[in-house]
C-alpha cells in the first residue's frame, strides 16, 4: 500500500518531452501527453515537478555524444532531465524521510549518466529514491532550488576527492558555468580558499568578481598555464586538462568533470546524494552559496528545444531553468 493524501488524485500519466532516436534535440525531441508513470518501488517517492534545470549532459545525451564510453541510454523512448524541485505526492512503503506535501529537490539519477531513469524530470511528474532528495530551504524558490543540485553535488565532490580545505588557492576553469559557480562559492564559503582564479570571456569578468573570485582571467587574451603564479587545485569544468596540469603546483591537483581525463588528473562522474544538498543547507539559508540563474532564466516548458540549443552554445552563465512546469 502507497501512502499519499489522496490516491484518486494521483495521475497514471504524465505530459513530458522524450525522444525515441538520438540527435539533434530539434529534431528528435517531442511532447508526449500521456507518458506512463512507473509504479514507485519501496524507497521512492512520486515527485510534482514544479522546476526543472538543464544540464549540459542533457544536450550529450540526446546526441549521443557518450556512444563510445557509456550507454546512457540503453532504453529508448526516455524523458531527459536531472535536476528537480517540487512537491512529493505519493510514498514508497519504505520511505522515512519525507511525507506527502514536503517540498523537495534533488538530482534524480545516482549514478552520473549511467542507469538512468527512463522518465527524467522535463516532465510533470517524476520518481526519484530518498536518498537523492533533501527538503527544500524555505529560502529558495522552485527556480532556485531546481539550478542547485547536479552543479553544487558535483562541485562538492570534486573538491572532496582533491583533498581542497584552507588556505590552499584554486583555478577553476569555466568559471560563469553552471558547475564552475558552485566551485567558486564552494571553495570560498566552505572550504576557506585563500586565493581563488577562474577563466572566462571577457564580459564576464566582473561577474566573476562578484561571485569572490579573486583573479579573474580572460581566456580570451591570456593562456593561463603560461602565467607564473601556480594554483593548489585546478578545477577544470571545461574539458581541459593537459593544460591544466600545467597550471598547477608541485604537489598540487587537477580535477576534471570532463571525460576522458588525463592521468595524473582525477576524472569523477558524481554520485548524487541528497545528503550533501542536507551538508550544504545552511550555507544556502545564509546566503553564503548563491543560486546562479542564467538571464534566459525561467524558461517555459514549451521552449526547451530553444534552451536546449543555446546551452549547446556554451554562453550561459550559471544554469538554465524551466518554469513553471504544467
Amino acid at each position: 500500500m502507497m501512502a499519499s493524501s489522496d490516491d484518486s488524485t494521483i495521475p497514471s500519466h504524465t505530459k513530458a518531452w522524450f525522444y525515441s532516436e538520438h540527435g539533434n534535440p530539434g529534431d528528435v525531441l517531442k511532447i508526449h501527453p500521456n507518458w506512463p508513470i512507473p509504479e514507485l518501488k519501496e524507497d521512492q517517492v512520486l515527485i510534482k515537478v514544479v522546476a526543472a534545470s538543464l544540464n549540459p549532459v542533457d544536450n550529450k545525451r540526446i546526441t549521443d555524444f557518450y556512444k563510445d564510453i557509456y550507454t546512457p541510454d540503453p532504453h529508448l523512448p526516455i524523458v531527459p532531465g536531472l535536476d528537480v524541485a517540487g512537491i512529493v505526492v505519493k510514498l514508497g512503503d519504505q520511505v522515512k524521510k519525507f511525507k506527502v506535501g514536503d517540498e523537495v529537490y534533488g538530482d534524480i539519477n545516482e549514478d552520473g549518466i549511467q542507469n538512468l531513469k527512463i522518465l527524467g524530470t522535463l516532465s510533470e511528474y517524476t520518481i526519484a529514491e530518498e536518498r537523492l532528495l533533501a527538503h527544500k530551504p524555505p529560502n529558495l524558490s522552485f527556480v532556485e532550488a531546481a539550478s542547485f543540485p547536479a552543479a553544487v553535488e558535483t562541485a562538492y565532490e570534486g573538491l572532496e576527492r582533491a583533498d581542497f580545505s584552507a588556505g590552499k588557492s584554486i583555478l577553476v576553469l569555466g568559471g560563469a558555468g553552471g558547475v564552475g559557480t558552485q566551485v567558486i562559492q564552494l571553495a570560498k564559503h566552505v572550504c576557506g580558499a585563500s586565493r581563488i582564479a577562474a577563466t572566462s570571456s571577457t564580459g564576464k569578468l566582473e561577474f566573476l568578481r562578484k561571485l569572490g573570485v579573486d583573479f579573474p582571467i580572460d581566456y580570451t587574451k591570456e593562456n593561463f598555464e603560461e602565467l607564473s603564479e601556480k594554483f593548489d587545485l585546478v578545477y577544470d569544468t571545461v574539458g581541459q586538462t593537459e593544460r591544466a596540469l600545467k597550471g598547477v603546483k608541485e604537489g598540487g591537483k587537477v580535477v576534471t568533470i570532463v571525460p576522458p581525463g588525463v592521468p595524473p588528473a582525477i576524472f569523477f562522474v558524481l554520485t548524487s546524494k541528497g545528503s550533501i544538498l542536507d551538508k550544504l543547507r545552511p550555507f544556502f539559508e545564509s546566503g553564503k552559496v548563491k543560486p546562479v540563474l542564467d538571464p534566459l532564466t525561467p524558461v517555459p516548458f514549451s521552449q526547451v528545444i530553444d534552451a536546449l540549443s543555446y546551452i549547446q552554445t556554451a554562453k550561459a552563465t550559471g544554469k538554465v531553468v524551466v518554469y513553471p512546469i504544467p
